[in-house]
């Protein structure tokens, strides 16, 4: 994509006024002075400690544990951090509520001044780290606070930074895969292969969760998991006219991980001479990884205008199912097959359309009916699934 490209370009600048400028000018002293209130307790569990009062100082070091050992009023400490991916930014502050409104208006001066740039008034906020979360690339940064998380003796989880899962992401992405509050097959992947189908959700499944793997709530995937295998399940049952136990039983496995076994669903093909091809859903353990990366690069999406396994293993006609002869129909672009003064379009365009697809896998004489305006006998009882996109 261009775009990233461009703004690294244009919005360098930004970089060095930001890192040149405010930076050292926001930035500022080595640690931060011990608050009054954590001085005075401590100097207690000495004298507790001297007296041999062992009651007294189990209850004060639990007291000492609810008190910032810093002062957050320190005038002498101050941190700025800044990160940029394309035109979206982020800044990290240390310091009271006023001297964050300054950088950001010295920002918004500068874009204007300088580089002819607005901010955005929606976007542009400013949240405290503790009691709200900023949002930045699809994660919600928070400062995790948790005085009763004990490292060696001492609040290890405390003014961490750490990333989340946002709530209304998860929802969102559920309900592509729902109806009426439940999940619901996709009637328009219905003419698909088994291996196609099971590809498709294992793809956008693992490309949500390989995103969110850095999250410390990755585990709340899990919903999203059990809503798409429940949609595929249906899909497949719908394909068959089988129920989903039975689609389950019939496509239900176990993949070994790192974590150890997890349960999925695959579909495989199987190739003379050649191992067998393997789509899955599900198997990935939600858990936290520190270092994760994207693996699929390029994930194959239900809304992608190929089809995996016709490119694969293109064995039938995809209106009368005949195994020989096959030909591939093409169109310039889908756009033609919404030609004006035709009275109805043909169920070959509608196929073609509900995938948004530009070719089709068919017979010698299903492609010379096309070509000829006529409608063949299979193709007039070809069922029309209607279904989510």
């Amino acid at each position: 994509m261009a775009s990233p490209v461009l703004s690294n370009i244009y919005l360098d600048r930004l970089d060095q006024f930001v890192e040149q400028h405010l930076i050292p000018e926001y930035t500022r002293g080595e640690r931060r002075r011990e608050s009054a209130a954590y001085t005075r307790i401590k100097a207690r569990i000495e004298s507790a400690r001297y007296r041999e009062e062992w009651e007294e100082l189990r209850r004060l070091r639990r007291e000492r544990r609810t008190i910032p050992s810093g002062d957050p009023t320190d005038p002498g400490y101050r941190r700025l951090r800044y990160v940029r991916y394309a035109d979206d930014f982020l800044l990290g502050f240390a310091g009271p509520k006023q001297e964050a409104e300054e950088i950001r208006d010295r920002i918004r001066e500068f874009l204007r001044d300088e580089l002819a740039l607005e901010l955005s008034a929606s976007k542009t906020l400013i949240t405290h780290a503790v009691s709200q979360a900023a949002r930045f690339l699809g994660y919600e940064i928070r400062t995790q606070m948790a005085n009763d998380r004990l490292t060696r003796g001492q609040r290890a989880a405390n003014s961490h930074l750490a990333l989340f899962v946002p709530r209304d992401v998860i929802r969102k992405r559920c309900a592509l895969y729902m109806r009426k509050g439940k999940p619901a097959g996709r009637g328009w992947l219905t003419r698909d292969e088994d291996y196609s189908i099971v590809a498709k959700y294992g793809a956008e499944y693992r490309g949500m969760v390989q995103y969110y793997l850095l999250a410390q709530d990755v585990f709340r995937l899990k919903r999203l998991e059990w809503v798409m295998i429940v949609s595929m399940l249906k899909t497949l049952a719908s394909k068959h006219r089988s129920s989903v136990a039975a689609m389950a039983r019939k496509h239900k496995a176990v993949a070994d991980t790192p974590e150890g076994p997890r349960r999925c669903f695959e579909a495989k093909v199987l190739r003379s001479g050649r191992k067998p091809l393997v789509a899955r859903l599900g198997g990935i353990p939600l858990k936290r990884r520190r270092t994760a990366v994207l693996i699929d690069r390029r994930p194959v999406l239900a809304t992608r205008k190929n089809e995996l396994v016709r490119q694969l293993l293109a064995e039938k006609c995809e209106l009368c199912d005949a195994r020989s002869g096959l030909h591939v129909h093409h169109v310039r672009k889908l756009a033609d097959l919404d030609k004006p003064g035709r009275p109805e379009k043909p169920e070959w365009a509608k196929l073609m359309a509900r995938r948004q697809r530009k070719t089709l896998v068919v017979c010698r004489t299903c492609h010379q009916n096309i070509h000829a305006g006529r409608i063949t006998a299979s193709a007039r009882k070809m069922p029309l699934e209607s279904g989510m996109r």
